[in-house]
């Protein structure tokens, strides 16, 4: 078998067909179902990696492209951080007293939240009936899977947050509302194992310290690279996954003094969501990810993982979507 790995789409479901296309797909109509969706080649499976939605033009025809395949039973995709949110912002908080007789959301509907997640709702309005489909079919995608060969998760492979979500989880590790509700309390257990799972490891910053993000934001902690392997006792600057304006603001010197993660697995472990640059290469000798900033000046990634030869990973087996340059006339 051969998993195709496709990165984060983020609503430009033209790069997708794109991309499709260039992996062999074919457009094919299902003779029971009455749907179009996109067949592999023989022996091959596509895995969507997360963050279907938010920040592009094609919301709706992503999802239909998406689902259409997983109702075809060629694809399987993963829920991404965005997906996880949109559930957030659209359910009412039921351990939450409304505030002057307004209800209040899982995710607030302040002016950031609204502009992350707005590219979808100006396709979706907020309680149409499309808006309930599309919410009720994201509670189908699994936070992670993992088969004979391989690891699959949109940001951090962490098996001891997992064992915190599992007990609220479907058998298939799908969420329930219970858990979207327990997941969603901050500094609760369950918050913080699906940060982990869907946005990655961070650490403490040294008492005192903090930088100010591209947004304006304060932070106190930093996001780091959890498939360099030791971390505890490394330098920040050194692990980080941050922007040489944001690690400029660190103290050199910082160390990683308590973080409790470790890397549980010997297979393969294939993410998305940490919008990377340049040429695609594996992050590690175990770890891929197929997120190369589609939704900024990226392009649409794949990896083709054959489960006969899955080591070593190899850049030679990303594959990408890069539309050709239009010249004026």
């Amino acid at each position: 078998m051969i998993y195709d790995v496709i990165g984060d789409i983020h609503g430009h479901a033209d790069k997708l067909k794109g991309l499709l296309d260039k992996l062999g797909y074919k457009m094919t109509q299902h003779e029971t179902l009455n749907i179009s969706y996109y067949q592999p080649p023989p022996n091959h499976r596509a895995i969507f990696i997360g963050d279907l939605i938010d920040r592009g033009p094609h919301e709706i025809e992503t999802l239909q492209l998406v689902f259409a395949m997983l109702d075809a039973g060629v694809a399987d995709a993963l829920m991404g951080n965005h997906e996880y949110n949109a559930l957030a912002y659209a359910t009412v908080d039921d351990m939450a007293e409304p505030t002057h007789g307004k209800l209040k959301y899982l995710r607030s509907h302040n002016q950031t939240h609204t502009h992350q997640h707005q590219a979808f709702l100006d396709e979706i309005p907020f309680g149409s009936e499309a808006h309930n489909y599309w919410l009720t079919r994201f509670y189908e995608l699994p936070l992670w899977i993992e088969t004979e060969h391989a690891c699959f998760v949109h940001a951090c492979w962490d098996v001891d947050s997992m064992a915190v979500l599992k007990p609220y989880l479907t058998e298939d590790n799908r969420l329930t509302f219970e858990a979207l509700q327990r997941s969603s309390q901050k500094h609760s257990p369950e918050y913080d194992a699906l940060e982990r799972v869907l946005k990655g490891v961070e650490v403490a910053l040294p008492e005192g310290t903090s930088f100010t993000d591209k947004d304006g934001a304060v932070r106190h902690r930093m996001r780091v690279k959890w498939w360099q392997q030791p971390l505890q006792g490394e330098r920040i600057v050194d692990i980080a996954r941050a922007a040489r304006s944001d690690l400029a603001q660190i103290p050199q010197q910082a160390r990683v003094e308590d973080l409790s993660f470790e890397l549980l697995t010997d297979k393969p472990i294939f993410v998305g969501h940490y919008w990377l640059n340049g040429e695609p290469e594996p992050l590690s000798p175990q770890v891929v990810c197929t997120d190369y900033s589609v939704a900024g000046q990226g392009h649409m990634t794949a990896y083709r993982f054959d489960t006969q030869q899955p080591l070593p990973l190899c850049s030679d087996n990303f594959i990408q979507y890069k539309p050709s340059a239009i010249t004026p006339e």
